[in-house]
């Protein structure tokens, strides 16, 4: 489940100005008084470079990685009056949010500046409620495609100044090469400065690093549904992919939230995941898959379908589940009958959690059924056919028929795996499973996925 990090215990108050392009003289009269007042001013080298000589403080840099270094660096001076400069706002894609987790938002004062993307809409004439924003400040280049559409406005707010012939390469590779890219540079400051062109002939070389790229989405590239159920021909395969509509039927009961963590079991192709991950971008993922060319597969996937957040484990389960996060949903797709899977993922799951396990095999169906007596929940089955020609008529195909069970845990349970649960006080018990005969722990022919 997400979660946030517990404050810091209470200091004295830190400043963050946002600071634009335009430097000393685009601040208010505020933010200059904080910044005279201060004893250290923390930022990067280009904030800390607009800074006139009458701000006097010592001036600190951010080291690189900057994370893993914010809190050492504000312990190192406290007791001191600090100021940080950010770019713009600093609760957007800035410093702030990251301030806010490590010593909690009652010791920030925020001063903030208008953003880039503010600045952006008003040269563009776009309205910013209905514009969606993209950062790919530290972020993997191929997250733009969740948000590619025909017709769509984008902001990108960039990494460098390489970032927007690399947006043009992307965009062409995916279909959008008539899309019209406009990059602004030094928004709100002296050097100012707009590049126009399509993004398949984009020939403009690279210009300053603080820049920020208005797309207008164009092209012939694949529509894409925002919704689950993708078409199979969308994912590269082995043919061990949860098709359409059972994947549609399956991402509706598993149901993503923002922030919730699913762990793919059997990730097979990584349809489920992906297709997780898409419905939010705060939505986060976990395939594991014992085949390592079925995780780079799974990762090539992501890529391509706009996700590449989606993190891959190349390992059998459930060994390859220890140390992972504790996840809200957890779906097995493969693999129900190995010793323990099955015990392994509900135990890791939290009161509130839900599980989903699909199987085509009479196998897995029986031990589907065992829990579903044991913990309720539903139990249900998926077939699909398809019109298919028959000689001169037509006729239905029918697929294999998928078993789906999907319970919800309860609260006050015991975590380990070996407590068998018993059954609920209204059913009669299960009878005893025959033990399974000695074997490998791994089954050597997997069925396949769904």
């Amino acid at each position: 489940m997400a979660t946030v990090p517990a404050p810091a215990p209470a200091g004295r108050p830190i400043t963050v100005v946002g600071i634009g392009a335009d430097g000393w003289p685009g601040l208010a009269d505020t933010a200059r008084q904080a910044l005279r007042e201060a004893e250290v001013v923390i930022g990067g080298p280009r904030q800390l470079g607009l800074l006139p000589a009458e701000a006097t403080a010592e001036r600190v840099r951010w080291p690189s990685p900057l994370r893993p270094a914010v809190a050492g660096l504000l312990a190192a001076h406290e007791g001191r009056r600090i100021c940080v400069l950010a770019s713009g706002d600093p609760m957007f894609f800035g410093i702030g949010r990251t301030l806010a987790e490590t010593v909690g938002a009652d010791r920030l004062r925020v001063l903030p500046h208008p953003s880039s993307v503010s600045h952006a809409c008003a040269r563009l004439g776009w309205p910013l409620d209905a514009t969606e924003v993209v950062s790919l400040v530290g972020r993997p280049l191929d997250s733009l495609t969740l948000a590619l559409h025909p017709g769509r406005r984008l902001l990108v707010l960039s990494a460098d100044a390489g970032t927007p012939a690399a947006v043009a390469a992307l965009l062409t590779a995916r279909g959008f090469g008539a899309s019209r890219l406009r990059v602004l540079e030094q928004l709100g400051g002296p050097a100012e400065r707009q590049l126009d062109g399509a993004a398949d002939d984009w020939q403009h070389p690279p210009g300053d690093p603080l820049n920020l790229i208005a797309v207008d989405c164009a092209g012939d590239g694949v529509r894409t549904s925002v919704v689950p159920g993708l078409p199979d021909s969308r994912y590269e395969s082995d043919g061990q992919l949860t098709k359409r509509h059972v994947r549609a039927a399956t991402l509706a009961t598993l149901a993503p939230a923002p922030g919730e963590l699913l762990w793919d079991v059997g990730g097979g192709s990584g349809s489920i995941a992906v297709e997780w991950l898409r419905a939010h971008r705060d939505c986060r993922a976990v395939s594991i898959e014992r085949d390592p060319v079925r995780a780079g597969r799974i990762a090539r996937n992501a890529a391509a379908l706009g996700v590449p957040g989606l993190r891959v484990v190349t390992g059998p389960a459930p060994a390859a589940l220890d140390g992972l996060p504790v996840p809200d949903a957890v779906f097995i797709g493969g693999g129900l009958t190995v010793p323990g899977l099955l015990e392994a993922c509900w135990a890791a799951l939290p009161p509130g959690g839900r599980l989903v396990a699909n199987t085509v095999t009479l196998e897995s169906e029986a031990l589907l059924t065992e829990w579903y007596r044991r913990w309720g929940g539903e139990l249900l089955r998926l077939a699909v056919a398809h019109a298919v020609p028959v000689g001169g008529f037509t006729g239905w195909r029918q697929a294999m028929p998928v078993t789906q069970w999907s319970a919800v845990k309860p609260s006050g349970l015991p975590d380990t795996p070996a407590a068998a649960p018993p059954a609920p006080p209204s059913t009669p018990a299960p009878p005893s499973r025959p033990a399974r005969p000695a074997g490998p722990t791994q089954p050597p022919h997997q069925p396949p996925a769904v």
